[in-house]
């Protein structure tokens, strides 16, 4: 059913969808919950689901719910884990004197799929945006501080997306880092500017990590 409302000036439509079923209306709106599905795109992943076999729904429902109640964060670069140290951390290949500081887990996969980073990695699991409420506190940025005081660290480089909340969270972090010892790069701006880290090709991620520059050096661009 589509009804029309009128405010400022503008009609408004929206879709009330009615079901036959009660069962069917609740995955639905569950479905509906993730970012970027709406109540159509869930509508059809949950018919997709009815009809495939029932032991295929209930793997899916099960690898969520393991995922979900067993995962955890890495005790020394917060990245996500399935163990107290993940799998990087605990690489005696990789090296403790570089850290490349990222968002999330999807910009170390990122980076992984270069090849061209034999370093560590910090996950702030976030990045500073006042407008979603997120500050400093709530990302893990003082225990990347107490990594660089340890004095095992020899360069920090940012891997942060190229947008005002990437610049805003890489300046802060410059500011707390200044007193140390300890060069501070940035990977240079083979990505464009606005762009997510995630959804730079390979190619041009990994020369821009392999051609990294001082990071007050890209101030002055």
């Amino acid at each position: 059913m589509v009804h029309q409302r009128k405010g400022h000036g503008l009609f408004c439509i929206f879709v009330i969808m009615e079901f036959s079923s009660k069962l069917l209306e609740q995955a639905v709106d569950q479905m509906s919950q993730l970012p970027g599905i709406g109540k159509r795109t869930a509508l059809r992943l949950v018919l997709h689901l009815l009809k495939q076999p029932k032991e295929q729904t209930k793997e899916i429902a099960s690898a969520l719910n393991v995922f979900r109640s067993e995962i955890t964060f890495c005790s020394q670069c917060h990245n996500i884990a399935d163990t107290e140290i993940c799998e990087i951390c605990s690489n005696s290949k990789r090296s403790d004197e570089q850290i490349c500081v990222v968002e999330d887990i999807r910009d170390v996969m990122a980076i992984e799929n270069t090849g061209q980073f034999r370093g560590k990695y910090h996950v702030l699991n976030g990045i500073i945006s006042p407008i979603d409420g997120v500050g400093p506190q709530d990302l893990t940025i003082t225990s990347l501080a107490e990594k660089v005081k340890s004095g095992k660290v020899k360069e920090v480089i940012f891997a942060l997306s190229a947008t005002m909340e990437g610049d805003t969270t890489t300046f802060y972090i410059h500011k707390q880092l200044s007193g140390f010892e300890v060069l501070i790069s940035t990977i240079a701006r083979g990505i464009p500017v606005g762009d997510e880290l995630e959804y730079a090709d390979e190619i041009t991620l990994g020369r821009s990590i392999l051609k990294r520059i001082p990071y007050e050096d890209s101030l002055q661009g």
